[in-house]
């Protein structure tokens, strides 16, 4: 099955005062790829400009944003159409400039710690590598319900499991220090996920993949206990969220930061 989905995401900035300088990272343009064709895709900056675009250690699209000095709002727009493929969440061989191996290396987000190993004790192991990989991913979301109560950017694996619920971030992260505890390499995704039941979402998504060496990387999306279909476009990957968070950056000055976003996601 193929989609043809439109996105539409804005990331509005209010300052309390003006900003003299700013630079962001920007990693919301998504590549072509197996099972993911990019027909179009255009941002725009509102208050700033585009330096330079480039790409990251994990072969992800990045456009230096910085801002036009004085600004008291910058607003960051994507608009494109993407045509994606149900693939059983089979993203395929590694690529880009890292080497597999560093996939099993935890994070300052993903130490893995006591609740970490009681997950993993308590993952009942398969013949089938996918099969322990999914009764991982069913574990983590029974013991840790998903729920918007927390979502803090900065909240490790560890600190998720001891609170026992988290938002599709908090769930990446757990799932991801618990698979490389099992000896799997395994990485953070951040991107899109068109909801049945509405046009408007509330945020970008975030998922899972772990290298299975019969088939390369492949998604769990333990929030929604499935693989990702057709309704999801893959952005950036990266060990952690810090590595393929959609913006990050820096700016100088003491003003106070306000954030909105809107994103739309609908089948063309």
């Amino acid at each position: 099955m193929t989609m043809r989905l439109n996105v539409e995401h804005r990331t509005h900035y209010t300052y309390n005062a003006p900003v003299p300088y700013g630079l962001q990272q920007v990693r919301l343009r998504p590549k072509s790829r197996p099972g993911q064709l990019v027909e179009t895709w255009d941002i725009e900056v509102l208050g700033g400009q585009v330096e330079v675009a480039f790409e990251d250690e994990h072969a992800n699209s990045v456009d230096l944003v910085s801002f036009t000095p004085g600004q008291s709002e910058i607003e960051i727009i994507c608009r494109g159409t993407v045509t994606t493929e149900d693939r059983a969440g089979v993203v395929g061989p590694q690529g880009g400039f890292v080497p597999l191996w560093l996939f099993q290396r935890s994070t300052d987000l993903t130490k893995p710690g006591d609740g970490t190993a009681a997950l993993v004790a308590a993952t009942t192991r398969q013949d089938d590598d996918l099969d322990t990989l999914h009764a991982l991913s069913a574990l983590v979301l029974s013991r840790i319900p998903y729920s918007t109560d927390q979502a803090a950017p900065d909240l490790t694996a560890e600190d998720v499991i001891t609170l026992g619920h988290g938002v599709c971030q908090d769930h990446a992260h757990v799932f991801i220090t618990a698979a490389r505890a099992m000896g799997f390499p395994a990485r953070y995704v951040s991107g899109y996920l068109m909801m049945n039941d509405r046009v408007d979402q509330d945020a970008s998504h975030a998922w899972a993949e772990v290298h299975v060496p019969s088939l390369g990387w492949v998604g769990f999306d333990v929030s929604n206990g499935i693989c990702p279909d057709a309704r999801y476009i893959r952005v950036a990957t990266g060990l952690d969220y810090r590595g393929a968070a959609p913006i990050s950056g820096l700016r100088y000055g003491l003003a106070g930061e306000a954030m909105s976003v809107s994103l739309q996601v609908q089948q063309q």
